[in-house]
């Protein structure tokens, strides 16, 4: 792990997961966990509107949190009901909080590697439907990250399981004085609840 990420994870642990996030969370560790008692690969798709912002966020922490408490065989994936960019600001975030980044393509999409630690494989990050060839077409649960993809979309193709773990959008703080804080504080929340997922799965 990079130190000034580990650095972070130590501050992430130390958050609250209330009572009430937690009955939220419960059925995808136990989804985890049922996977991996049957010594089964472990897909989980973070879906939201746009792919560009909470989605990215959520797929990030969880792979990464995977790694911190050595769950192998989870491979974490984002989409959209639609393609637009992952938003500058989640990389800028992700690197202050000690991940590194790497812009591969430049574009109206553009694609990111982000790295959590030193050998392992990068994330690769990029906008795309929830049902692009990049993701799992089938044995996958789906993680409905926004109430807009989780009440537009009824029905994900593929999905063994699917599970509505909403969050706030920090969009609504764009070009504002809060911009970084918010950004900082959602991403933070995220993290801590996938802290708290792979902190409860029993190998």
């Amino acid at each position: 792990m990079h130190e000034e990420l580990s650095k972070s994870i130590k501050k992430i642990s130390a958050l609250t997961v209330s009572e009430e996030r937690k009955a939220i969370l419960n059925p995808l560790i136990d989804y985890i966990q049922s996977k991996l008692n049957r010594q089964q690969p472990i897909r989980l798709n973070f879906i939201c509107t746009h792919n560009s912002r909470r989605s990215h966020l959520s797929q990030i922490w969880a792979q990464t949190m995977a790694y911190y408490f050595g769950i192998e065989n989870v491979f974490c994936y984002s989409g959209g009901t639609e393609a637009t960019s992952m938003f500058p600001k989640i990389g800028e975030t992700l690197d202050n909080q000690g991940f590194q980044i790497q812009k591969l393509r430049d574009d109206k999409n553009p694609v990111y590697e982000v790295k959590f630690a030193p050998n392992e494989p990068p994330i690769i990050c990029f906008s795309k439907t929830f049902d692009d060839a990049f993701n799992p077409n089938s044995d996958f649960a789906a993680i409905m990250t926004c109430s807009s993809a989780d009440e537009g979309c009824p029905f994900i193709a593929g999905a063994e399981k699917r599970f509505p773990i909403r969050y706030e959008d920090p969009k609504i703080f764009d070009g504002t004085a809060l911009m970084n804080e918010k950004y900082t504080n959602r991403s933070m929340e995220i993290a801590s609840e996938m802290y708290h997922v792979f902190s409860q799965i029993q190998q």
